[in-house]
């Protein structure tokens, strides 16, 4: 068994899905948000049910698809405990271990690229796998000068860590610029530039004399892989005008949607479960479509034809979820069907907090627009 190697040519970024071949049951490491379609579609294509999305690091490069994918499919998040990600279910330390099937993806903390920087080892059929993230890379390794990197703590994780994993054992990168897939660790331990035969201060010598451009999206990925991913930043005047988007009408923050509904100008579809609009709360007159249900987060049979119902009044649909994840996917449909089809930013509950909490940060709640509770 080998894992499911899935690239980004944009970030050059490889995201992995690894499955049990019994159960069905699979795990995605690294996933990019601009790549969310391409992810659901594969798990669809292979019959897998996802329950862990995992992440080596905070990424500075792209943005992370983690909350969206929990979403749409009812799976776990999971990141180092080191990176302060406030939004995952299980913040995981050196040695945890996370369970897909009868499989086991264990953590093992190489801190250096980021302080919070973590590989997973995943051994079946005999064969050792490693997924190294930016900490090792097929003859290279992360850059060090920022987000506390350093270049000491990144030695000794590839040298006291990494390279006492067996010779054979297949490296998996977190990126790969050359259009390389997988390397070994004997061959990293014979070949890798910067650190084959290096001493530490050797190899702090080379790290800090890089000299390379700071990322172009550190500014923007950083905060938003802080919180899984999710973004919710209509503001000012784009509070009051929709936002492009692709696939589908466009972005409208709540309180707009809200006065469109109010002046007849369109109809409001709230696409949760069933059991969430039960128990967390609903909009009155909103329309109920459900895009997935529980159990399982299914895609709701019934679905489509609910939308060609509402399209027919020729007014847009204003697709409301829990936190604006589900509710693009149920844009992007509602627009392959033929209607106009506008995503409700923050959703229903809103953002996560620091604390992971949700309902403080944005939302039709929270901007004090109508709703009730069974």
């Amino acid at each position: 068994m080998r894992p499911i190697q899935l690239f980004d040519p944009d970030s050059c970024t490889y995201t992995y899905v690894l499955f049990d071949p019994d159960t069905r049951e699979a795990l995605i490491l690294d996933p990019v948000d601009e790549q969310l379609e391409r992810d659901l579609q594969v798990l669809r294509d292979h019959a897998l049910r996802l329950v862990w999305v995992v992440e080596t690091h905070a990424h500075a490069d792209h943005i992370t698809s983690a909350l969206k994918l929990a979403e749409h499919t009812g799976a776990r998040t999971a990141a180092p405990a080191a990176c302060g990600i406030t939004t995952v279910h299980r913040a995981l330390r050196d040695g945890d271990e996370l369970a897909f099937g009868a499989q086991r993806l264990r953590a093992l903390a190489t801190p250096g690229h980021t302080a919070g920087s973590m590989s997973y080892v995943w051994e079946v059929d005999g064969q050792t796998h490693v997924f190294t993230g930016d900490t090792l890379l097929i003859e290279g390794c992360g850059r060090t000068d920022f987000q506390s990197g350093s270049a000491e703590a990144l030695y000794r994780s590839i040298t006291e860590r990494l390279f006492t994993l067996p010779d054979e054992a297949i490296v998996w990168p977190g990126h790969d610029y050359h259009g390389r897939t997988h390397s070994t660790i004997g061959h990293e331990k014979a070949h890798n530039p910067r650190l084959a035969g290096k001493s530490l201060a050797e190899f702090v010598a080379l790290m800090n004399n890089l000299n390379l451009p700071r990322p172009k999206r550190i500014d923007e990925a950083v905060p938003a892989n802080l919180r899984g991913g999710i973004r919710h930043d209509a503001d000012g005047a784009e509070r009051e005008a929709p936002r492009p988007a692709q696939g589908y009408a466009g972005d409208v923050a709540p309180e707009l949607a809200w006065r469109w509904v109010q002046e007849g100008r369109a109809l409001l579809v709230d696409v949760r479960t069933d059991a969430e609009r039960e128990w967390v709360g609903f909009v009155p007159g909103a329309h109920a479509l459900a895009w997935k249900q529980w159990p399982g987060m299914q895609p709701n049979p019934a679905f489509d034809d609910g939308v060609r119902q509402l399209a027919a009044e020729g007014k847009p649909l204003l697709m409301l979820c829990r936190s604006g994840a589900r509710s693009i996917a149920a844009a992007r449909r509602a627009t392959e069907l033929g209607a106009v089809a506008y995503n409700i930013l923050e959703g229903f509950e809103g953002d996560l907090d620091t604390h992971g909490h949700r309902g403080r940060l944005g939302g039709w709640r929270m901007r004090g627009l109508p709703w009730r509770q069974n």
